[in-house]
């Protein structure tokens, strides 16, 4: 995915109410030293993500209803590794990687095949693709907790939504579909992904039962370009 105009670039005062980010902008060169306040499209503990004084890069929607037009996009993670925060991002990359059959273990032989957000139960998956009579669906988590070792750990937070994905993913495996629990990893430190059990032990616990039952578990990182980011290989997971 390409943003449609360069991003600005700011350093982090802090990240309050989950969804503010007061930011010191650097660029453009007509607005460096401007305070502002943007938006945050992440309401998980963004643990390392949030550092005071961090490098933060921010897109302009340029949308004059938008109260906060700005929103907060990427930050440099201990001064070496590039983050996406914006958790709405990893749906994004994953569709379009789906179209482009570049997730070699999902293929979609048409893009009329794969369908964003199906109603499933009382709530949403984020795809369901349908070849032929087999039908797969898929969950988005987007995975930015580094820790030791370049090991990534979801989740950031105690998660009861993510415990209700992974009961419907079961749930549809033992009614015969393809259920798979993908975790997109847009942090240049991660290289393999694991749960967070000293964080949410319920959902580590849920999460093997699940994997035992047969749904699958992927991991791919994110490549950051000058204008964007795309999905580029996969990477270990360690349940």
């Amino acid at each position: 995915m390409d943003y449609d105009r360069p991003l600005l670039t700011g350093k982090l005062v802090q990240r309050y109410k989950r969804f503010l980010a007061d930011i010191e902008l650097l660029s453009p060169p007509d607005r460096a030293g401007e305070i502002i306040t943007a938006h945050c499209a992440n309401t998980g503990s963004m643990t390392n993500c949030k550092d005071t004084g961090a490098r933060v890069w921010l897109f302009d929607s340029q949308n004059p209803k938008r109260k906060l037009p700005l929103s907060w996009e990427w930050v440099e993670v201990g001064g070496q590794y590039k983050a996406c925060i914006n958790t709405a991002r990893a749906n994004q990359l994953v569709k379009e990687a789906l179209l482009a059959n570049s997730i070699i273990e999902i293929p979609v032989s048409s893009p009329k095949c794969l369908k964003s957000e199906p109603v499933v139960d009382e709530g949403r998956l984020d795809f369901l693709i349908t070849n032929d009579e087999n039908q797969t669906f898929i969950e988005v988590k987007s995975v930015t907790l580094l820790a030791e070792n370049n090991i990534g750990y979801f989740p950031d937070a105690v998660t009861s939504r993510g415990l209700k994905h992974l009961q419907v993913l079961q749930r549809l495996k033992a009614e015969g579909h393809r259920s798979i629990l993908f975790f997109c990893v847009p942090h240049e430190g991660i290289q393999q992904v694991r749960v967070a059990e000293q964080i949410d032990p319920v959902y580590a616990e849920k999460l093997r039962e699940v994997i035992a039952a047969g749904v699958e578990v992927l991991a791919y990182q994110v490549e950051f370009q000058a204008q964007g980011m795309m999905l580029k290989h996969g990477l270990k997971v360690c349940i």
